[in-house]
């Protein structure tokens, strides 16, 4: 049984579908995957103390899920996967501090230390998607899948590259 796929967009979204978003969730569909796609609450400031028990009783990712986490997305996945099980989660441009940003300040996720252990722990899959010329995440940030191009993953209508991966961890 192929894993569930979890998209949770950036901050500053209005709605799941911008860019790449769509184009993902009709080629896992076509290709036999359960997904969920939907806008989170507060999505504009992308809190935490709201996104988490979203994840967790709304959307209730498990065991079988994958969660694609784009922006603060990918720090909102890292964020669950410290304290529950998940299949794996494919983390694009994330961050692991604020990057002095007041809105991401704002958002709760980097007010306790990272639980690197547990992320690892809780899942079997962990990929890093990252372009090198994303000009909010600094090069220093880790990386595993480094693109040549792609900025901040903003402007692109499809994403390959991302299904691959996906297919790759089921």
């Amino acid at each position: 049984m192929k894993p569930r796929v979890v998209y949770v967009h950036g901050n500053g979204t209005q709605h799941w579908s911008y860019g790449w978003a769509s184009w993902l969730r009709n080629q896992l569909i076509v290709t036999g995957y359960d997904t969920f796609f939907e806008t989170m609450p507060d999505s504009v400031i992308a809190r935490e103390q709201f996104w988490l028990p979203f994840l967790e009783k709304h959307v209730q990712v498990g065991a079988n899920d994958i969660i694609v986490g784009w922006s603060s997305g990918a720090v909102a996945a890292m964020r669950y996967a410290e304290d529950h099980q998940i299949h794996g989660s494919v983390l694009i441009a994330p961050c692991y501090t604020d990057l002095g940003d007041a809105m991401e300040k704002q958002s709760g996720y980097y007010d306790t230390p990272w639980d690197w252990s547990a992320i690892r722990a809780n899942q079997k899959h962990t990929a890093l998607v990252f372009a090198a010329d994303d000009p909010f995440i600094p090069q220093s940030e880790p990386d595993v899948h480094r693109l040549d191009s792609g900025g901040h993953f903003i402007e692109q209508s499809t994403f390959p590259e991302l299904l691959e991966i996906i297919r790759d961890m089921s």
